[in-house]
């Protein structure tokens, strides 16, 4: 059974000074809008579990998982103990009871939640396909279809319609990419964005652009992680900070960043790194996400730093 901790004892340890490892896994929209001070992005779409793990500031202590209500920390949470990591626990009632509570949050731009948006396509295909059985008889099963959805979801605790809405480009923080009213899209489901995806480079094309200079390559890990081994070849930009950055001081980031050339970015196992990409997609660069990790890129040959 996944232990749990309340929004109240979760901001009496918060105010105590007490450092704490708190991992969000909403979708990145939805984390912009308001989150926990703190803490750190994972959405459960593509959960990072040996990520999380190297995030815990100390073995010993709790890792705390979170979302917007508690069901899809305790997903998150059952993800984890089944990948090995111990000492998880869910924050009941999730950000919505951590605000109400008083725990100090940061808050953005305002977002449909997921759970939200499930409501809305779910009545929309309802109502599409009721009224085409005026046309034909036989699209009385999309209802029908929709209704054995929800009761599946309501008897499992698991959203197969929330889990491909988290992947919507929507529900992802590199903003521009679909232009299109939310309401629109939810009921059509037809959205010409696409979301990043990995390279499909191969490792010796991406050797062959970094020793000619053709390319640079990005660690988006954090600094802690970073300390305990990197490539050569690599300069850091931790995911965690890229995000504020982007606001305060877009410029500055930019200018780091070569428009002429190749930008992969590589993390652990990579999930971060495409999280890294849709920050910076739109913005005229050239961005490759990696999907081998840092372990799988030393393997290849990758030189290690000294």
């Amino acid at each position: 059974m996944t232990a749990t901790i309340s929004a109240e004892e979760l901001k009496r340890q918060l105010t105590s000074g007490k450092s704490l490892t708190l991992v969000d896994v909403r979708t990145p929209v939805e984390f912009r809008e308001i989150h926990v001070q703190g803490a750190k992005n994972f959405p459960l779409d593509r959960l990072d579990t040996a990520a999380i793990a190297a995030e815990r500031k100390v073995e010993s202590e709790p890792l705390y998982v979170i979302c917007r209500s508690g069901s899809r920390g305790r997903q998150a949470c059952e993800k984890l103990t089944a990948a090995g990591v111990a000492n998880v626990v869910n924050v009941e009632g999730g950000t919505v009871a951590c605000d109400a509570a008083g725990v100090a949050v940061v808050k953005g731009k305002k977002a449909i939640s997921l759970e939200r948006q499930v409501r809305i396509v779910a009545g929309s295909l309802v109502v599409v396909g009721a009224a085409l059985t005026l046309v034909h008889p036989y699209f009385a099963a999309l209802p029908a279809f929709i209704g054995a959805g929800l009761v599946f979801a309501g008897i499992t605790d698991t959203c197969g319609m929330a889990m491909m809405l988290a992947r919507m480009p929507w529900n992802q923080v590199a903003g521009g990419a679909c232009k299109v009213a939310l309401l629109l899209s939810l009921i059509t489901l037809a959205s010409t964005a696409q979301a990043v995806d990995h390279t499909k480079d191969s490792l010796d094309t991406v050797k062959q652009n970094l020793a000619q200079k053709k390319a640079v390559i990005i660690d988006v890990r954090e600094l802690r992680e970073w300390k305990s081994g990197h490539l050569a070849e690599a300069s850091l930009l931790p995911l965690s900070e890229l995000e504020d950055r982007l606001a305060r001081e877009p410029e500055k980031v930019l200018a780091q960043l070569p428009q002429d050339k190749v930008i992969y970015l590589h993390c652990l196992m990579g999930g971060r790194c495409l999280q890294a990409a849709e920050l910076l997609q739109g913005k005229g660069l050239d961005i490759r996400p990696l999907k081998p990790g840092i372990n799988d890129l030393l393997r290849a040959g990758f030189p290690a730093a000294k």
